[in-house]
């Protein structure tokens, strides 16, 4: 979910001395944007654009202590994430909404997509596995795909468990920053959505 954002460093000062078309041109920008974060996690139209409408509202109020040379994108990531969770932990206090929020997930599945995802989320841990240090892919290959502990992999490579720990903390490490911008979101509803049932 990282976009480069259109919104110039011009146009976050206008919107910072509350110019009201900047306010537009960043709503015509990223409003759709917004809505599809918010719909990612929610699964129903009419609290996503709730988020939406609650997003550019704090954005407005909070204006004036934007950074006028960062991306406004990351902005309204960070306020839209916190505010979907935010209405998560209301709705898991409310059965009723808890029932509207299962049903729509079950409505909005998509077994394909889903695994076309997956396929995509695969295909990208390969990618940064191959950028890995040699001694790294060996070590994360033999752990993760042959299922060998550090002690086995120590013995078959002749170096130390320790160093076998830190090729696997390294290699995961690169993982899970590499893959979080587009995980992270899925994680939290999956987990979310666990700690209901």
């Amino acid at each position: 979910m990282y976009y480069i954002s259109p919104i110039s460093a011009k146009d976050i000062r206008l919107l910072m001395e509350g110019d009201e078309s900047a306010l537009r041109k960043v709503y015509d920008c990223h409003g759709e944007h917004v809505y599809q974060f918010a719909f990612h996690f929610l699964k129903d139209e009419d609290w996503s654009e709730e988020i939406v409408q609650d997003v550019f509202l704090k954005l407005w109020i909070s204006r004036e202590g934007l950074d006028e040379s960062g991306n406004i994108w990351l902005y309204l990531y960070v306020i839209t994430k916190r505010l979907c969770l935010n209405r998560l932990r209301e709705i898991k206090r409310s059965a009723v909404l808890r029932s509207r929020l299962m049903e729509n997930i079950e409505r909005s599945r998509n077994p394909i997509e889903e695994q076309l995802f997956a396929s995509d989320i695969e295909r990208l841990a390969e990618g940064v596995i191959a950028t890995l240090p040699a001694q790294q892919q060996i070590v994360f290959k033999l752990s993760r795909e042959q299922g060998l502990s550090y002690t086995e992999i120590a013995q078959k490579l002749q170096i130390s468990p320790n160093t076998v720990k830190n090729h696997l903390v390294q290699a995961l490490k690169k993982l899970r920053i590499s893959l979080s911008h587009i995980s992270h979101s899925c994680l939290l509803v999956l987990l979310f959505i666990r700690n209901l049932l």
